[in-house]
């Protein structure tokens, strides 16, 4: 394979592709990819290491294409004298975890797409100090390219799981927190994994501390995701399982992603706690325990967030989108002495200081179960934590694309620079003082009483658009504004604007 072909598989810190061919899609991630890819990572670890056959532990979640590409990948590792242990069905929080348990891997990857369509498929990589960055995706890749390696000596396979053992441990860490062995008990709470990798929570780890969980749903896993996409962000996912939490009067209501590196919780009475109130849930039971701590979040997260992350003793960042960009702040805060416990994005991705800053949606779940179970010790609710969290009234997102082929990348840095000195000129905006990606705008009570994000997408050809409105129908003055302006530029497809374009 070319390097041009390899290359064209990094997505950010992962790699991905189509794995099942469609009408409208050729296989990308092929065999040789693969294996190619395999044999890369191999001598990448080995390098990393400084063991000449690192051993590689290897796992995966739901999907339709899982079986090929750890059969392949596997192939690669062995064939360039490297080991493997084959983990199964695992969630991409666990295969980090293991290389700190004795596991007996040097370095692990994960075959997972997240939230895609069934078709794709891709792969994780991690070495003991975490997960890999975007250039080391891009040295792996490059290696791929070279001229085929293979060892005289052939590694070995092993094939165990992990999973008992890491769900054990979110076990023990909830009744060590609340002193008892089953502080659930009582308590209905149910689980949606959307039939990904998420389904074990319910058996592994709610029923040992005495939860009910009738009424979890699509617990089975299913690569072709037959009830809805495994996804927190996804309305149609969110709406099935706050439907499920009412219909089955639980006290709480869990839904994961695909390889349950994020997660999304449901209250009592239905209504979701996703985004912002994720957020501002984990931060005010973190910050009763550490006055005065950083929150780092993306830059989408709203003014009521940073309103109630300030009234409870935090001091907000807001930062670029993209859960390595958000993790490696938090840490950055923290090498200068400002202690940040948290590292989260609204899409669910959340990483905390004291779990080795890793994603994990499950890790995030069981911080809330203990909370949930301290909380009814004195007869309340977990959602009482957040009661004060100011809410806008409105609300929207749109995803306006770039036309094919133009250089997106350039352009779109153009319209966010001409949208700076609009927002400059005009008296009835300004600049937000925090803005830390694209171009975030103020606008006052006479035009729309809230604000905006304009930013480029971290890996596709999308100007997204984020609004909010302190008043019923400003979103829709925030963004007719925003249509007048981005329509003078030909090379936005803006049908996304259509109802605002009147």
């Amino acid at each position: 394979m070319q390097e041009e072909e390899l290359l064209k598989l990094k997505n950010g810190t992962d790699v991905r592709g189509t794995a099942i061919a469609t009408e409208c899609e050729a296989v990308t991630l092929t065999d040789e990819a693969v294996t190619r890819i395999a044999k890369a990572f191999c001598l990448f670890a080995a390098a990393r290491t400084g063991k000449q056959h690192p051993t590689i532990a290897i796992g995966h979640d739901s999907r339709l294409s899982a079986e090929r590409i750890v059969n392949c990948f596997t192939e690669g590792v062995l064939s360039c004298g490297g080991n493997i242990i084959e983990t199964g069905l695992s969630t991409t929080p666990s295969m980090f975890m293991l290389l700190q348990d004795g596991f007996g891997a040097d370095a692990s990857v994960m075959v997972t797409a997240s939230h895609l369509p069934y078709q794709k498929n891709g792969l994780k990589f991690f070495l003991k100090e975490g997960g890999l960055e975007s250039k080391d995706i891009e040295e792996i890749l490059r290696l791929a390219a070279k001229p085929d390696v293979r060892s005289e000596a052939r590694g070995t396979l092993e094939k165990k799981s992990y999973m008992q053992i890491y769900a054990a441990d979110l076990v023990q860490k909830v009744r060590t927190a609340c002193a008892s062995v089953k502080p659930l008990a009582g308590k209905k709470i149910l689980v949606d994994a959307g039939n990904g990798a998420g389904g074990f929570y319910a058996d592994r780890v709610l029923r040992p501390l005495g939860a009910d969980t009738k009424g979890s749903q699509f617990l089975e896993p299913d690569g072709s995701f037959p009830n809805h996409i495994p996804n927190p962000e996804n309305q149609e996912a969110m709406r099935s399982v706050c439907e499920a939490v009412k219909k089955h009067k639980a006290d709480f209501g869990i839904i994961f992603d695909t390889d349950v590196d994020r997660a999304g919780a449901v209250a009592s009475d239905g209504e979701e706690i996703n985004r912002n109130r994720l957020i501002a849930l984990i931060s005010a039971i973190l910050l009763r325990e550490h006055a005065g701590a950083h929150i780092v979040t993306d830059s989408v997260t709203s003014d009521g967030l940073s309103q109630f992350i300030q009234a409870h003793g935090g001091i907000h960042r807001r930062f670029k989108r993209g859960y390595k960009n958000v993790i490696n702040e938090s840490k950055r805060l923290n090498a200068e002495g400002k202690f940040s416990p948290l590292a989260i994005e609204t899409s669910g991705h959340a990483a905390l200081k004291e779990n080795y800053f890793l994603d994990d949606g499950a890790y995030l779940v069981t911080r809330l179960l203990i909370a949930l179970a301290n909380a009814a010790k004195e007869g309340k609710k977990l959602e009482d934590l957040i009661a004060d969290l100011p809410e806008p009234a409105e609300a929207a997102e749109l995803r306006p694309t770039f036309a094919a082929g133009v250089d997106f990348k350039t352009l779109g840095a153009g319209v966010i620079e001409d949208l700076k000195r609009e927002a400059e000129r005009d008296p009835h905006l300004s600049l937000a003082p925090d803005n830390c990606e694209g171009v975030r705008v103020n606008f006052d009570k006479a035009s729309g009483n809230g604000w905006a994000l304009v930013r480029m997408s971290l890996h596709e050809p999308i100007l997204p658009v984020n609004a909010e409105s302190e008043e019923q129908g400003g979103t829709d003055k925030i963004l007719a504004w925003l249509y007048g302006f981005l329509k003078n530029y030909p090379f936005l497809n803006l049908q996304v604007f259509q109802q605002y374009s009147v």
